[in-house]
């Protein structure tokens, strides 16, 4: 009895083990076809073991198997850039960001989006290259850069981020770190997207390359050739952007955590007396004209 009840709790901890992890994976999984996906293979998986367990086919058990590794290596290569993020967060320890505990840093000063959006607007209206990093939970670490740059641990201010993009600083060729109210670090090197090589220039692949790799940061780019303002987040790019539609899409990300998507409603929950009003007047036109030209 003692033996069957042992064995029992063996199972029963197994099949709530599995659940559990099926659930983590499925909560961290936003696009619906990628769930599918998932879905698909965790089943085949699930009835694999459901017939190697409770039934005696050993020629129907081989060919699931050879289903099941089939997928493996397909999803393998299809989610390359996922699973290498997930074993950099495993071999980093930061489980925090698996489990999807987020800070609270970002959303903690008001000002944070403010300063961002100013010192952005004042940097595209003067055609001054730049590129921001926001980490908003992803816990970025020197070894996640191709370099990390130089620490600078000081306030988050307009005038100070306005400074590290000026063309005759060492640094303004890099990109910028900041969490919560602080810069971080600066002349940071992000790796590179491979998407849209023949499209983007180096800083909107570099944006591109940080966001696929961590799904909470973003990146805003300002174009030195035309002083576009886009903003990156999740592998996305969304180009060109006002300066109040930055605001929009920070606050929107500081305040939820969510991806983009953002409806359009959602600029009703914004006080339009807050807004930055820098940079608003460059036409959309101008800018689409020359999108497809930007190689910064």
């Amino acid at each position: 009895m003692n033996i069957w009840g042992f064995i029992n709790l063996k199972f029963l901890l197994d099949v709530l083990f599995a659940i559990g992890f099926g659930l983590l994976l499925f909560s961290r999984v936003k696009e619906q076809r990628t769930l599918w996906l998932l879905r698909g293979y965790l089943f085949l998986v699930s009835f694999a073991w459901f017939i190697q367990r409770y039934a005696f086919l050993p020629l129907t058990s081989k060919l699931i198997d050879a289903v099941v590794l089939a997928c493996s290596l397909s999803l393998a290569i299809l989610w390359q850039g996922e699973l290498r993020r997930l074993m950099e967060l495993l071999g980093t320890g930061r489980l925090a960001v698996l489990l999807g505990n987020q800070p609270k840093e970002f959303r903690a000063r008001s000002t944070t989006v403010n300063q961002l959006v100013d010192a952005a607007g004042k940097l595209s209206q003067n055609r001054k290259g730049a590129l921001i990093v926001v980490d908003l939970g992803s816990d970025l670490r020197p070894e996640d850069f191709l370099y990390s740059g130089i620490n600078i641990e000081a306030q988050l201010s307009t005038d100070l981020l306005i400074n590290l993009f000026a063309t005759d600083t060492p640094l303004h060729d890099g990109a910028v770190l900041v969490k919560g109210n602080k810069i971080i670090s600066a002349g940071v090197i992000l790796p590179l997207s491979r998407q849209g090589i023949s499209r983007y220039g180096t800083r909107h692949l570099a944006a591109l390359g940080i966001t696929e790799r961590f799904d909470r940061c973003i990146c805003i780019v300002v174009s030195e050739e035309t002083g576009t303002l886009s903003l990156a987040n999740q592998g996305k790019l969304e180009r060109p952007i006002t300066s109040s539609r930055l605001q929009e899409l920070l606050v929107e990300l500081g305040e939820n955590q969510s991806p983009f998507g953002i409806p359009k409603s959602s600029s009703n929950k914004i006080n339009p007396s807050k807004k930055i009003k820098t940079n608003d007047n460059i036409t959309i036109k101008n800018k689409l004209d020359k999108q497809n030209t930007i190689q910064d």
